[in-house]
């Protein structure tokens, strides 16, 4: 069967190129594998038959008729394991390539989304010493994550499923203007977000809130 992937069709202008079924889009891009999106409008979200698929009624989930699963981070390792586009054939660089998925869902990312949401709401209740807080949080983790990458393009020298999540959740820092102060981190965003792959994935999204834009 086609490749089948969730999505919405339509969203508010802040949350458009950020639903995370782009990660899956761009990694089905990455492979060459073709699919098909099943848009999920509020009924449909809300129904028990999507919760069987996708018990958080989110997306994006998936199915290729072999599997059937949800998680962005967990699909894309999926689609990586068919694919050496996203993953080199041995064993220890499988295993470098799921470390360096879950690194950056669990190192960095909830770093990421605490300042991103949680900074919001401390500069409305006017308390500057949270945000702060919260910076010298995250900015341990892209320290880290920086001196790890002086030097390299990529995260183990080629481009990798690794580097495709790392993207979408260093991106989200862009216009917060964090990762401005880590030249090479937003060096290294910019150059895994001007692969072919991730335009075409880009563009599918937008395309689809393009579609259903309200009237």
């Amino acid at each position: 069967m086609t490749i089948e992937l969730t999505a919405f069709p339509w969203v508010p202008d802040f949350a458009q190129g950020y639903v995370r079924d782009l990660r899956v889009r761009w990694a089905l891009e990455e492979a060459g594998l073709a699919y098909k999106a099943v848009l999920i409008d509020p009924p449909t979200k809300a129904s028990e038959a999507y919760r069987q698929w996708q018990p958080f009624a989110q997306v994006p989930a998936y199915r290729d008729g072999t599997v059937e699963m949800f998680e962005s981070g967990a699909i894309v390792l999926h689609i990586a394991a068919r694919s050496e586009a996203l993953a080199p054939a041995d064993a220890a660089g499988r295993a470098r390539v799921t470390t360096w998925v879950v690194a950056a869902l669990n190192s960095i990312e909830p770093f990421a989304q605490n300042l991103i949401q949680l900074g919001a709401a401390a500069d409305e209740a006017g308390a500057p010493g949270l945000r702060t807080q919260l910076e010298t949080m995250l900015n341990e983790r892209l320290e880290a994550l920086s001196a790890w990458l002086e030097g390299k393009d990529y995260l183990e020298g080629r481009f990798t499923a690794g580097d495709l999540i790392m993207t979408t959740v260093l991106r989200e820092l862009v216009d917060d203007g964090v990762l401005a102060r880590f030249a090479n981190l937003d060096a290294y965003r910019a150059r895994c977000e001007a692969r072919p792959a991730f335009g075409r994935a880009m563009e599918a999204q937008m395309q689809t809130f393009r579609d259903h834009a309200p009237d």
